[in-house]
């Protein structure tokens, strides 16, 4: 979960720009927390305190009004009734980090995911986004080879993982489609060598950068074992109170690897 808030900041300032070379610098001045960030900690906190998807994403969502919702987003976040609106957007995917982290068993991850998934992004393929991100954190996190992740993709959820990443990279543009999403950040994983590779890969694609980021980091997270230590240091403290103090609530409880222990929580 760390991961995904680490590729959030990291892809947060190249979004919309030409896509860098993977030598850019992970962290500059303007390198903050986005949308991303923000509900994957609301899921977190729904996890945490028993509390439904819906009423976390809204409370955790208009406590940060400016984060850069989409807006089908915003417009069901401020209405208190408002039912979900078919969408296969990658918000789904991208804020389902913690789900993989909390839940053992791999059918109660793929109920976990399609119910946070279906508040808002109620499509089949907003569902399938959201279940594949959490699947694959579960199975990294339980030591499956990244063969076995990308089968697991291909064959449970339909995604193709066999682009080649300078492919990707040649393609750029935006696609913020869970179809256009999820295999290319998967793939930005499965091409790393370590956590930090992974992030860069995913920026490198251009186009939804944070997204792409946060969802390549929160696969890389559960494979790799953990954020380092150095990025880490980095990102907790471009959280404010509120949202540090829920990270590191979940990462305790869920063990998540935490610089703040020095070991895993």
């Amino acid at each position: 979960m760390i991961g995904a808030i680490a590729g959030d900041m990291i892809g947060s300032v190249y979004e919309g720009a030409p896509a860098p070379v993977k030598t850019f610098p992970l962290f500059v001045p303007g390198s903050t927390f986005t949308d991303d960030t923000v509900l994957t900690v609301a899921i977190a906190s729904a996890i945490l305190h028993g509390e439904d998807y819906a009423s976390a994403l809204r409370r955790w969502g208009r406590r940060y009004p400016y984060a850069g919702y989409g807006g089908w987003f915003a417009t069901w976040l401020f209405q208190d009734h408002a039912a979900p609106y078919s969408s296969y957007g990658n918000g789904s995917a991208m804020r389902v980090a913690a789900i993989g982290w909390a839940f053992e068993d791999f059918d109660m991850v793929v109920r976990e995911a399609a119910r946070s998934a279906a508040v808002t992004h109620n499509h089949p393929e907003g569902i399938k986004g959201a279940q594949a991100v959490a699947a694959a954190i579960l199975a990294a996190r339980h030591g499956h080879t990244k063969d076995q992740i990308a089968t697991l993709l291909t064959d449970g959820f339909g995604y193709d993982c066999s682009s080649d990443l300078s492919v990707l990279q040649r393609r750029g543009g935006f696609d913020v489609t869970c179809q256009g999403t999820v295999p290319a950040a998967a793939v930005a994983f499965l091409a790393s060598t370590d956590f930090e590779d992974a992030v860069r890969n995913a920026v490198s694609l251009g186009g939804d950068t944070d997204t792409l980021a946060c969802i390549a980091g929160a696969m890389a997270e559960a494979f790799y074992g953990g954020v380092p230590a150095t990025i880490q240091a980095e990102v907790l403290p471009r959280l404010d109170e509120a949202l540090r103090t829920e990270v590191i609530a979940f990462a305790t409880q869920y063990g998540v690897p935490l610089i703040e222990t020095g070991k895993r929580a």
